[in-house]
């Protein structure tokens, strides 16, 4: 059975484990950028919101279109509806890379989350300094002191955290920590096996003062209405829409349909 998070966070790990820079003086450059864009804000709405994400690779399913200009997609995506972006960084498993998120920035004026593996409060800090809104924080991840270590530093920069959950478990620790939005991924991080009922099942445990995001599987508008009645504020869609020869309809398409209330 594959292990990807655990390769994944190895290869992380010790990348970190080198990484000797100063965090002060990283906050300090971090703080003189303008203020994020409002993430987390953005996703509250009438209707089901979308994080339309730019990935060129998967380390299950390879290559989903590795020559792709992120500033174009983002402005399809914007064309399509999109409410924020979402930008794969990790370069060895995902083929991204910091570039890739400024030029989505570029091309589109939408609230962008870097994707990728937090290990440690520079991968914050730097996630601030790459221009991004949002930070990702995988709760599979991180022990608790680390998830309060990066979550504390993200509310210091003004960056929202999506605190990703895969079970019932990590949600508590997610709420524990006072998450104020917090993503359930149907993807199993250490297989990439998609369950579509995972999100479902936990939507009624998450309070509803949490903006409550769904990831991972979304294939089409009636998956997307499934998960809107549940009770998800919104969806980020990654393959589908990379996929789509025509990635505005296509998110067009999916994002359709009302969000039931909470």
């Amino acid at each position: 059975m594959p292990t990807y998070l655990a390769d994944i966070l190895a290869a992380h790990r010790a990348r970190a484990s080198g990484d000797h820079r100063d965090l002060d003086e990283l906050a300090a450059q971090a703080q003189s950028m303008l203020a994020p864009r409002d993430f987390a804000g953005t996703l509250r709405g009438s209707g089901i919101s979308c994080i339309a994400e730019i990935k060129r690779h998967s380390p299950s399913k390879g290559d989903l279109d590795p020559d792709l200009q992120p500033d174009l997609v983002a402005k399809e995506y914007e064309a399509g509806g999109a409410a924020c972006l979402s930008v794969l960084t990790d370069a060895e498993f995902f083929g991204g890379s910091a570039a890739d998120l400024q030029l989505a920035r570029h091309g589109s004026g939408l609230p962008i989350l870097r994707k990728d593996f937090t290990v440690q409060e520079a991968d914050v800090l730097d996630t601030r300094l790459m221009g991004a809104d949002a930070v990702l924080l995988i709760v599979a991840a991180l022990n608790d002191a680390e998830l309060r270590r990066c979550a504390a530093r993200a509310e210091s920069l003004g960056l929202a955290a999506l605190v990703e959950v895969h079970d019932e478990e990590e949600l508590v620790r997610a709420i524990r920590v006072g998450a104020r939005l917090i993503g359930v991924n149907q993807r199993d991080l250490r297989t990439f096996a998609v369950d579509h009922d995972r999100a479902c099942s936990l939507a009624a445990k998450i309070p509803s003062h949490v903006v409550a995001v769904a990831e991972s599987g979304i294939r089409d508008a009636d998956d997307a209405r499934r998960l809107a009645d549940a009770g998800y504020d919104a969806l980020l869609v990654g393959e589908t829409l990379i996929r789509a020869t025509d990635r505005g309809a296509r998110l067009r398409e999916i994002i359709g349909h009302p969000v039931a209330a909470r």
